[in-house]
């Protein structure tokens, strides 16, 4: 590394600071960067002057979600790396189960011991069972392929940016209380159901996004149709659709991302900690409370 032809070949060189060895390219004009002059971006880093290019083209919409969600307002802000490692925790885990459920004989076991059904809650109407871990557990498996192939899809096309703008644990947050809220739901509406799948955790993506793009003022018309698209195919017989699980769980996201909103400053994060909380033991109380007078009718 210190031979002649080496020393001689600037594109070794940060282009900034001639003098700093580097073999980290700019991930937009391909120049070489040192350490001090990277940007961590979705996809490799960027140098300081395509970061401005790429500040100076920022939409309008992009420019209000700056300042909604700066550190200059002292407001929250993104995971400085930038990068959606809780999304992509969430479809390493979920992929690893759904592997697991391919197995002859075992993958069957696993389904059974994670599925939700509402009976789980209550021992005295199924054996003496109490498992409720299962209201979360459910978002591990899925009813095939293309089920868990849509939903971890959805999950990444959203996460990416989602989770960036909320921080890892709000969008956690978020997640899990968007599957409580779908699993509640289908044990309210419809008790005798037993429901797999992320869908109710995804939605509450969708519902999330929305309240806090409309509130940026962003045009949110795509997200709406996709939304609107896939309410509706819940409801065509055929599908095998748990509907309960899709309406709850965009319901809680909407929540969700109205109180991260209202409490977004950094002096308002142990309300915002306080009123997740008391969003997930509402859920918890209207499971264990109202299925047992459908159930005893």
């Amino acid at each position: 590394m210190t031979t002649p032809e080496f020393a001689n070949n600037r594109d070794n060189y940060c282009y900034r600071h001639p003098d700093r060895q580097s073999f980290v390219l700019c991930q937009r004009c391909m120049r070489t960067i040192c350490h001090e002059c990277q940007t961590p971006a979705a996809v490799g880093v960027i140098c300081p002057e395509c970061m401005a290019a790429e500040r100076k083209n920022r939409t309008p919409a992009q420019k209000r979600a700056q300042r909604q969600w700066g550190r200059s307002r002292g407001t929250l802000t993104a995971v400085s790396s930038g990068r959606p490692i809780v999304t992509y925790a969430i479809m390493i885990v979920t992929a690893f189960v759904s592997l697991l459920q391919l197995i002859p004989g075992f993958g069957v076991e696993i389904t059974r011991a994670l599925a939700f059904q509402v009976g789980f809650l209550y021992p005295s109407l199924n054996g003496g069972i109490f498992e409720p871990w299962r209201l979360l557990t459910a978002l591990l498996v899925h009813g095939g392929l293309w089920h868990v192939g849509l939903n971890m899809l959805a999950l990444w096309m959203i996460g990416r940016s989602l989770e960036p703008m909320l921080g890892r644990w709000r969008f956690l947050a978020l997640y899990l209380l968007g599957g409580l809220g779908g699993s509640v739901a289908v044990g309210i509406l419809a008790p005798g159901t037993s429901v797999v799948g992320a869908s109710g955790a995804v939605f509450a993506l969708f519902g999330a996004l929305l309240v806090i793009g409309l509130h940026m003022g962003a045009n949110m018309t795509g997200l709406l149709i996709i939304l609107g698209i896939n309410l509706v195919i819940g409801f065509i017989p055929g599908f095998n659709i748990a509907w309960q699980a899709h309406i709850g769980g965009a319901a809680i996201g909407a929540l969700v991302g109205f109180i991260i909103l209202r409490t977004r400053k950094r002096g308002q994060k142990g309300w915002q900690t306080l009123l997740l909380i008391a969003v997930a033991l509402l859920l918890i109380a209207a499971v264990f409370l109202i299925p047992p007078m459908i159930l005893l009718a």
